[in-house]
């Protein structure tokens, strides 16, 4: 027996190193030498790296972003499957320790007077009846020759890794659309008093318009057009206060709250991040939790593929046991006579299975190549993503000047053309086309100031930002 075992142990080392499948390595990927235009090759600064209380300086904003963080349902649901994963990975680091079995067992047989085992017994125990106890504990273990066990640890790890990123991206999806929502809900709440502002100055226009009407200095036609205008400005308040609630109760639904007020600060408050580093495309797979995702579905997908290979070799398992055993209760613990030992070694090769093997082995492969495909597709869209930030960002800044130089032009027009129209110098429909000119302008000026807060938002996320 201390021959076999001596024999099984030598060969165990010997092939020990024999681990089938590759090493990881990242694969080739095209990069960009920076991602704006202004960067420098040594500017490793990136706004992703800030934690997004460092980044949203906003003190009511910060608070419904917190709310989410500890109570969204996606969040808490990827949370949740992220704890699952690290069960499995903790399983996982004991793959490779034996097996260990503790049995006690007892058995009674009475066999048959007639037959001969009832003869045997009779003669040799003076007893129609068999006892037999027994107490053991076994060890099993399973050489991991070829790096099977290996290879499955580490695919249940980088599993676990992939859904610990996993979870990262959607905090920062429920970071970004708590921002967004909530610079929606303030240019909605812009456009309501620029409305109402408006409908007050239409108001004022009706009134004086009435008034010329009745001295005669106007026709009919002109105070129709003028009560056209107040009501063009009238529907918009009621369609900004539905598109208000509405948007509140999706930020309460992001938070994980009922819907309700949200309390909120203006959009002129709104950060001023004109120009944001980007820092080098290299650090950006590294940071976005998405393309470390699909990394480690790459990796683990790599290491299936050396747990299909070694499926195709020879299995080695070692057993050993030992305990009590008896064929009377009263001496089953009488040592040493009722001391046992058993060591068994097996080699297992698949033979008749060889084809579903390779068969298994040829489409892991495949699901790494499917992966490398996805990991390359991820670092694609995030380059892709920052470069679009960085031009939205430039140019909604330039609109953003442009748009409040119009307002404070067409808001002067829309005073002269009063002026004008009450001293008899100007037409109703000039007044009504400023106002509209006017209204239009500054609806279109919190438009854009939202669009660049988006952007900014957006920027943010697709450098990684937000998980922190």
């Amino acid at each position: 027996m201390r021959n076999i075992l001596f024999l099984l142990l030598t060969i165990t080392l010997i092939v020990s190193g024999c681990r089938v499948g590759r090493d990881y390595q990242r694969p080739t990927l095209s990069l960009p030498v920076q991602l704006d235009s202004t960067a420098t090759a040594g500017d490793t600064v990136s706004v992703g790296d800030l934690p997004w209380a460092a980044f949203f300086k906003d003190s009511l904003l910060q608070k419904l972003i917190s709310q989410a963080v500890d109570s969204n349902q996606d969040l808490q649901l990827a949370m949740r499957r992220l704890d699952i994963a690290g069960k499995e990975a903790a399983q996982a680091r004991l793959i490779q320790l034996p097996e260990v079995q503790l049995q006690v067992n007892g058995q009674l047989n009475r066999p048959s007077d007639n037959s001969l085992n009832g003869l045997s017994t009779k003669t040799f125990l003076q007893k129609s009846y068999i006892e037999n106890y027994q107490a053991a504990l076994t060890v099993s273990w399973e050489a991991d020759i070829w790096g099977k066990l290996r290879n499955r640890r580490e695919a249940t790890l980088s599993e676990y890794l992939r859904t610990t990123e996993a979870t990262k991206a959607v905090q920062t999806q429920i970071v970004a659309e708590v921002a967004e929502g909530y610079y929606n809900l303030l240019m909605l709440d812009r456009q309501l008093t620029i409305a109402r502002r408006n409908l007050a100055l239409s108001d004022s226009f009706v009134t004086a318009t009435r008034l010329l009407k009745d001295a005669g200095q106007v026709t009919g036609l002109a105070l129709q057009q003028a009560i056209s205008q107040q009501q063009t400005t009238a529907l918009l308040i009621p369609q900004l206060e539905q598109d208000i609630a509405i948007q509140e109760t999706s930020i309460n639904y992001l938070v994980g709250s009922l819907p309700g007020h949200v309390q909120r600060g203006q959009l002129e408050d709104g950060p001023d991040n004109n120009s944001l580093p980007a820092g080098l495309p290299a650090a950006l797979v590294g940071r976005r939790p998405d393309v470390q995702a699909a990394e480690w579905s790459l990796r683990a997908a790599n290491a299936r593929v050396g747990v299909a290979k070694a499926n195709m070799y020879p299995a080695l398992t070692i057993t050993a046991g030992g305990g009590l055993e008896t064929f009377t209760a009263s001496n089953w613990f009488n040592l040493p006579g009722s001391l046992f030992g058993l060591a068994a070694g097996s080699i297992a090769q698949p033979i008749f299975q060889r084809r579903a093997l390779r068969t298994q082995h040829e489409i892991a492969q495949i699901e790494r190549e499917a992966a490398v495909t996805t990991f390359r597709q991820s670092v694609l869209r995030a380059v892709g993503e920052v470069k679009n930030g960085l031009v939205q960002l430039d140019k909604l800044s330039v609109q953003d000047s442009l748009a409040g130089a119009q307002v404070s032009n067409l808001r002067d027009a829309v005073k002269n053309a009063q002026l004008l129209f009450k001293s008899d110098m100007a037409i109703y429909l000039e007044v009504l086309t400023a106002q509209s000119n006017a209204l239009q302008a500054e609806l279109n000026q919190a438009r854009i100031r939202r669009s660049r807060l988006s952007a900014v938002t957006q920027l943010y996320k697709a450098l990684g930002g937000g998980w922190r």
